[in-house]
């Protein structure tokens, strides 16, 4: 493909070279240029993408897509671009070279503090049931239509975004529902996506400090630019940030919520909680009409469920699809119950800091279980802040606690206990600490009792523990499965294993 077919649309100077050149491929990472690529020279919080300019040239890089100045000395007659922002170029230039492969799918963005995992894998059931091949961007994985791939970002970086969707295109998909973090709205990750749908599901204060956003209106800002590139946009209307949502938004604006007025609009809610599975039901009124069971906890899933109620009615999916598939659904590490007992509730929940555990045993707290036990630990080479105010949140919001190890990474676990043990003592929460994650989860399983929900917390979707660099395989659910093999289940209260059977 010609460099001038790439730029077409962009506003640039032409630095050295011509813009006829031939291109062979597209790269950000200096290690993996080849002969004819075009590379983009990047600006990053590590390492500065222009620094390697001449080590991309004597590689034969044909050209190279700069915001600034660069070293000459190995430039002879290969293009050099000059944009304002290469980042904003890469995603341009990304969706050109793999054919625009956005316009020829149904695009659907998800934006939000929480929410985001669950509503994406709800989409992508409900399409997937009424015959609209989807594929999948987010937290855990990226589903192409042949291929699952293990997620390295919520966001992927622009070029291998661009190559997914083009991927997906290959695969026959039609559709694709993807996260859209604020970092990548932030560094133009989805620069050149042409987004069909925004939703916006919440937002609490995340992502702030020094390698991130540097205040919550700056946060704020970004997860609104989505709302800026959509042709629809989906908002929660019980969300107090709705409003700057939508302020500078120039899409279509379609409201959910439990608010007089919503457009999609969940009325009477009620919990409910059954031989250990919990869940919660409300009435569907507004756009459309029904009754509807979600087989998830909490109210954020009526919040959760009816972003993607709206998004499925608006695609046409029947709404006895719909139905079926919330009282059915399951997100890997997302309130996900593992059903060993008709009397007690055992869930893993990837919550890993005090907000985000705050939330989700306030929603449990609401199923008044017997005893609401936590088990959690904190990951290492993070800020101590963090174990003191999990610590804090479980103490007040449980009635016992399992502290263990989470990912220790250079830490010494004992050491990360002793901080959360800091947090816990600020209340009268009781608690045992196990640092072995297996025997904790033992501990929790064998002294459970009839009516006690148990949160396995902060592990969720991953399925290793980092120790000193390495990764080693520790899925939660293999854990329960292995204690239940090595145990006398006929001990286990409420005993009824309909997980692994």
């Amino acid at each position: 493909m010609k460099l001038i077919e790439l730029l077409d649309g962009l506003d640039f100077e032409v630095i050295n070279g011509n813009v006829e050149t031939d291109i062979k491929d597209i790269k950000n990472d200096s290690r993996n240029v080849c002969e004819g690529d075009l590379f983009f020279c990047i600006s990053g919080a590590v390492s500065d993408g222009h620094k390697y300019a001449e080590d991309v040239l004597k590689k034969g890089a044909a050209a190279l897509i700069v915001e600034k100045e660069i070293d000459k000395k190995e430039l002879k007659n290969q293009a050099v671009i000059k944009v304002k922002n290469s980042r904003y170029a890469m995603g341009y230039i990304s969706s050109k070279f793999y054919g625009e492969p956005s316009k020829k799918l149904k695009v659907i963005g998800i934006t939000g503090t929480k929410g985001k995992t669950t509503t994406t894998y709800m989409i992508r059931e409900m399409l997937e049931s009424c015959k609209k091949k989807t594929g999948l961007i987010g937290t855990i994985e990226i589903m192409d239509g042949k291929n699952i791939i293990p997620a390295k970002n919520t966001t992927p970086e622009s070029i291998v975004l661009h190559k997914t969707l083009k991927d997906m295109v290959d695969n026959g998909l039609e559709a694709v529902v993807m996260e859209v973090s604020s970092q990548g709205l932030m560094l133009d990750r989805v620069a050149g996506v042409d987004f069909d749908y925004g939703i916006f599901t919440n937002l609490s204060k995340d992502h702030i400090g020094p390698n991130e956003h540097k205040t919550f209106e700056e946060y704020m800002m970004w997860k609104a630019k989505l709302f800026t590139l959509c042709k629809t946009g989906i908002f929660n209307a019980d969300d107090s940030y709705m409003k700057d949502m939508i302020k500078d938004a120039d899409c279509e604006i379609i409201t959910y919520g439990m608010k007089e007025g919503a457009d999609y609009r969940a009325l009477d809610k009620r919990l409910y909680n059954k031989d250990g599975m919990l869940g919660i039901e409300y009435n569907l009124t507004g756009r459309n009409n029904a009754d509807i069971i979600v087989d998830l906890p909490g109210e954020f899933s009526i919040h959760n469920s009816l972003a993607a109620v709206a998004i499925a009615d608006l695609l046409k999916v029947p709404m006895e699809d719909i139905k079926k598939i919330l009282r059915n659904i399951k997100v890997r590490g997302r309130v996900e119950m593992i059903p060993i007992s008709d009397e007690f509730t055992i869930l893993i929940d990837y919550a890993h800091n005090a907000m985000a555990l705050e939330s989700l045993l306030t929603a449990l707290r609401a199923y008044s279980p017997k005893r609401l036990v936590t088990l959690f630990g904190c990951g290492g080479n993070r800020s101590k802040d963090r174990r003191y105010e999990m610590g804090e949140v479980s103490g007040k919001l449980s009635d016992f606690t399992i502290i263990t190890s989470d990912n220790p990474r250079d830490e010494e676990p004992l050491e990360i206990i002793k901080d959360i043990k800091i947090g816990i003592s600020k209340t009268d929460g009781r608690y045992i600490e196990i640092p072995d994650r297996k025997e904790a989860i033992r501990y929790a399983i064998m002294n459970a009792k009839n009516g006690d929900v148990i949160v396995l917390a902060g592990k969720g979707h991953e399925d290793y523990q980092e120790i000193k660099g390495v990764k080693h395989h520790m899925d939660e659910r293999d854990l329960i499965k292995e204690i239940l093999e090595e145990e006398d289940v006929t001990t286990i209260c409420g005993y009824n294993n309909r997980y692994f059977a």
